[in-house]
């Protein structure tokens, strides 16, 4: 039986969750809106889309068991998640849910009320480099994990010719939203996501934010470009998180276990490797092994995707994942609560300034089941 999404949204990256459609079966497109005309004929001509004129025609026709994307800008996407369950509609957002936690608990309370799914992306922790993880600490692979170190530093990004990059219709990438929005907020769910689904719900957030570069392009004012989270899990090791879009590109991930450490350097790649290298100790000096074995799963995973751009990731994973969730009665991996503590979690450390010190969080949620094929 084909399941059926709606797009609200056109811009850049639409075109991301289009090319990830084509590698996946069983998913149709019923409708698109963006209230940007010219884009949204752009869009659906190039893709061969069924267009809606508004908002309410796009609401209305959504199909029954349907699934909306919303991938409009940050700053709309409370009021229209709102509005797609207050329509009666599964929801699955772009990242972030909520720019403000109030509104994200409304959204939960709503879903919930409603008997709806309502995920946040990002989905890569659904992904083959996160489960091949996961499935490495399972069989504890590098001993007890005792501490982890995650990087998600872009490079000094204002210096990027980032008004020339565009995605495939031509699409702007929307850099004074994202400097708006800020770097943490776009990106710290990457490997907050997979923590998460690891180990369960954050306790405490000890963090610090600042705007390091204020002369970035865009009017009003700018979020921080730099924050540094300690994270202290329920059930986990202790975690530190970096996210940037100054400091020199670094995307990896180091879990340091009582053996050795497992590491994967990309977070936005899905087959991105995943190694462990042993600890030893050789003519009195420690250290890790500098031939790192690679560690892999021993069944077949998911579709994957070319790399466009700075990622190679499936965008579509996520709503796959709810619409068969949907299709078979079943609690979605990407859960309401899972979505709610992302946001909590990721917005403790966007916010946390210079002076907050230790947050405790008032959200939790249940570590993730894994992908079959990563049992």
């Amino acid at each position: 039986m084909t399941a059926r999404i709606a797009l609200l949204g056109c811009g850049f990256v639409a075109d991301l969750y289009m090319r990830s459609l084509a590698a996946m079966t069983g998913i149709e497109v019923v409708g698109v809106y963006d209230r940007d005309a010219d884009r949204l004929d752009r869009f659906c001509a190039h893709w061969s889309l069924p267009r809606k004129d508004s908002l309410t025609q796009f609401l209305a026709e959504v199909p029954p068991g349907g699934l909306v994307l919303n991938l409009t800008n940050p700053g709309a996407h409370f009021e229209l998640n709102r509005a797609c369950l207050e329509a009666g509609h599964h929801v699955y957002s772009e990242k972030p849910l909520a720019t403000d936690l109030a509104d994200a608990k409304l959204l939960h309370a709503l879903a919930e009320t409603r008997g709806l799914m309502l995920a946040s992306a990002p989905c890569s922790v659904l992904g083959e480099a996160a489960q091949t993880l996961g499935h490495a600490l399972r069989r504890e692979v590098a001993g007890t994990p005792r501490a982890i170190y995650a990087e998600l530093d872009d490079g000094f990004i204002p210096q990027a010719a980032y008004d020339k990059w565009l995605s495939e219709t031509g699409a702007p990438w929307p850099y004074e939203d994202e400097f708006r929005t800020g770097c943490t907020l776009e990106h710290a769910g990457y490997y907050l996501a997979w923590l998460i689904s690891w180990f369960g719900p954050v306790c405490r957030v000890v963090a610090a934010s600042a705007e390091v570069l204020p002369d970035k392009t865009g009017a009003g004012a700018m979020a921080p470009d730099l924050s540094v989270a300690m994270l202290f899990f329920e059930n986990g090791p202790v975690t530190r998180l970096t996210c940037s879009i100054i400091a020199p590109h670094d995307h990896s991930i180091r879990i340091i276990g009582d053996r050795g450490v497992l590491r994967c350097g990309a977070a936005w790649d899905n087959a991105a490797k995943v190694t462990f290298a042993r600890r030893m100790t050789i003519r009195r000096r420690l250290m890790e092994s500098p031939f790192p074995r690679r560690v892999r799963l021993d069944k077949a995973t998911h579709p994957k995707v070319k790399r466009w751009g700075a990622a190679a990731m499936n965008f579509m994973l996520g709503p796959a994942e709810m619409l068969e969730a949907i299709a078979a009665g079943r609690p979605s991996r990407l859960s309401n609560d899972f979505a709610l503590h992302l946001t909590e979690v990721t917005l403790a450390i966007q916010n946390a300034g210079e002076t907050s010190g230790a947050q405790a969080m008032t959200t939790r949620c249940e570590a993730m089941e894994p992908m079959p094929w990563a049992r």
